[in-house]
Formats: C-alpha cells, sequence, structure tokens
C-alpha cells in the first residue's frame, strides 16, 4: 500500500497544500517550527480518525476558520480509496470514503496502516504505564475492528461508572446502579485483556531477533505482559474493591490499569536500564510494529518518521534506515546531511518553509 497523494485545507499553519508522493523515501526538511511534522499528522488523522499527540479537532484547524479539509489518495492491492475528512470546531469530525460517508471510526481502519515514529516513542519505556498502553491500543485499533469498539465501549463505561461514583457519595441510593455497569465492564474489560495478551505474544515472536541485531546479539529482550487483573478473576475483583472504589471515588480495576514489562537479560529495565538500553528496546519496539504489520495484513504499512533521526547515534540510524528501504516512508529532517553521508536513496525531496513546500 502507498499513499499518493495529500491535500489539506486551513489544517493547522496550512492554508492550501497539495501534495503528490513517491512510493519510496518521501524526505520533508526544513528549520523548526515549519510545520513539517504538521503534514505528518495530517497523514495520521486522515487515515485512523485520531491525533497521534491527542490533539482534539478544534485545535488542528488553521487559525482564524472554523473548518479543515484533508483529502488523502490511498492504493492498495491495486484498488485506489479516496479519504475525505472535514473537521469543525463545534462538530463531530465527517469523513467519507470514496465519496461515501461512514457512521463509525472502525469502518476507516484497514483502508491505510501507518507507523507513526516521533522522538517521544523513545521514551517509551522510561515514561508511565499510560503510554506503553496507549502504544498496544494504537497498533490493535488499527488492526483488529473489534478491539476498536471494546476499547471504546470500555472507555465510555469506565467513564459513566466513575461519575456514578462520585455521585453516590451526596445519593446513596444509587449504589444499586452500580450492578448495571459493573456487568458491561467486565465484558467489554474481558475482551480487550484477552486481545492485549495475544497482541504482546506476537509481539515478542518478532522483536526477540530484531533486538538482537540492535544489539550484536548480545541483549535477548522481552515483552511481559502486566494486567491489573485477569479476564477470569475480573468480575470477582471488581465487586471485592468496591467499598475502595467508592472512598476513592474512582475504578480501581480493570485494564485501564495495565501495563506491561521489558525485560532485558530478565532485567526490568523500565527501573534499572540506562537511557541506551531504554531507546534501544524502544526502536526494536518500533520496528516490530512495522513487521507485526506486514505479517497480519500481508502488506508492508506507511512509515511517518517525525526528526527520529536525530535523536539516535549513528549505528541506530543505520538499523533504522536498513529496515525502510522497501517501505513508502515520510520522513522530517532540519537537514539532508545523515542521509547524503550515508548513501541513503532519496525518491522525492520537499523543503518546507513557514507553511509553504517547495
Amino acid at each position: 500500500m502507498y499513499i499518493e497523494s495529500i491535500k489539506l485545507s486551513n489544517f493547522r499553519n496550512y492554508e492550501n497544500l497539495e501534495l503528490h508522493l513517491d512510493q519510496g523515501t518521501n524526505i520533508f526538511y526544513g528549520d523548526n517550527a515549519q510545520g513539517k511534522t504538521n503534514i505528518l499528522q495530517s497523514v495520521y488523522l486522515c487515515g485512523t480518525s485520531r491525533s497521534h499527540k491527542g490533539s482534539r479537532d478544534k485545535e488542528v484547524i488553521r487559525f482564524g476558520q472554523d473548518e479543515s479539509h484533508i483529502r488523502m489518495n490511498v492504493c492498495k492491492n491495486r484498488m485506489n480509496y479516496q479519504i475525505d475528512m472535514h473537521l469543525r470546531k463545534n462538530k463531530a469530525k465527517g469523513v467519507a470514503i470514496n465519496g461515501m460517508p461512514i457512521k463509525k471510526a472502525r469502518e476507516l481502519l484497514g483502508v491505510v496502516n501507518l507507523v507513526f515514529f516521533s522522538p517521544e516513542d523513545l521514551n517509551i519505556i522510561k515514561n508511565g504505564p499510560s503510554e506503553r498502553r496507549r502504544f498496544m491500543d494504537s497498533e490493535l485499533c488499527q488492526l483488529d475492528r473489534l478491539y476498536l469498539t471494546d476499547l471504546a465501549g470500555y472507555n465510555h463505561i469506565l467513564n459513566q461508572r466513575n461519575k456514578l461514583l462520585k455521585e453516590i457519595l451526596g445519593n446513596t441510593s444509587l449504589k444499586d446502579t452500580l450492578d448495571v455497569w459493573d456487568m458491561q465492564m467486565v465484558n467489554y474489560g474481558k475482551r480487550v485483556i484477552a486481545k492485549r495478551r495475544d497482541f504482546v505474544a506476537e509481539l515478542n515472536d518478532i522483536i526477540r531477533e530484531i533486538h538482537k541485531n540492535l544489539t550484536g546479539r548480545e541483549e535477548l529482550l522481552e515483552i511481559l505482559y502486566e494486567p491489573n487483573v485477569s479476564d477470569q478473576d475480573f468480575e470477582e475483583t471488581l465487586f471485592k474493591n468496591r467499598d475502595r472504589d467508592f472512598r476513592m471515588r474512582l475504578s480501581s480495576t480493570g485494564p485501564h490499569r495495565d501495563d506491561f514489562g521489558v525485560m532485558v537479560n530478565g532485567i526490568d529495565i523500565r527501573k534499572y536500564g540506562s537511557q541506551g538500553q531504554q531507546r534501544t528496546a524502544a526502536l526494536s519496539l518500533k520496528l516490530s510494529e512495522i513487521y507485526l504489520v506486514e505479517k497480519i495484513i500481508k502488506d508492508k504499512p506507511v512509515l511517518l518518521l517525525d526528526d527520529v533521526l536525530s535523536e539516535l547515534d549513528s549505528s541506530r540510524q543505520s538499523c533504522l534506515l536498513d529496515s525502510i528501504h522497501d517501505i513508502q516512508t515520510l520522513i522530517t529532517c532540519t537537514g539532508l546531511d545523515d542521509f547524503v553521508s550515508r548513501q541513503f536513496h532519496i525518491n522525492k525531496v520537499f523543503q518546507v518553509v513557514a507553511g509553504h513546500v517547495h
């Protein structure tokens, strides 16, 4: 699969922009704060209906405007798809595929698979559990429509349950309604836990060899899924912790508190790893994401690299560049020196200056 073109209207600092991309490596270079990352964010938003950095729709609309449009043309399995996204400040986004409006975000999934790699991703090991949950969820949501539905359902029930726990403080008669929410929370939660467990198992099959190659075969990397509660015990534990939930006025049990451990030669590098080890493991995670997508959908994803090369040393840069030679890649950077010195083949170069691309 590959993206043929993208067209922006009033998206962030772009008034109007139309780009025709190469099937190979596309490089966007320029000084900082010119709008390079915005191009990658528009691609990710149009392909997944979610912002990579969690921005709300109204935040990506150009300042002083009320709405924004993104149009992306994708070629997949010799078929052409046109995705149109209409963003409005005070209304839900509108999405159409080949001119046909869609009602649910899950209908967009599978049209184009994207792997986004930004400097923040290098801190996924060092940062808290929420970052690691987001890594699992962002990939699973692209690969499994049912997971997206289950996760959205779980998060909705979780928010309603937390709201109820706060209201019970002033009206104890509402306690009886908690059973209804708990039953739904367990149903959705069990499926989320099971899917995450399978995802980590598949990830481990791929990541071990990638990490060995990155570390000169010196380090054995293993990902350990750490569910807050097992799917078999969820219902019982949720009921057992009710009194604590009443006191804290929030739900203390469930997959919203999951994590995964990152073990190198048996040592948990979240706590005891050097920054170099943590960054190498993060790079292994992102590279394994590419191969996992390829294994599941039998096609290569589109890779979005947002100024990552500047954060890696030369050996890790080489490993990353070696991995992307046959994948459509959109790369942002401040200069082309690293690519020239490595004689890396570049298919198309764009210079970005203050919201204009040359």
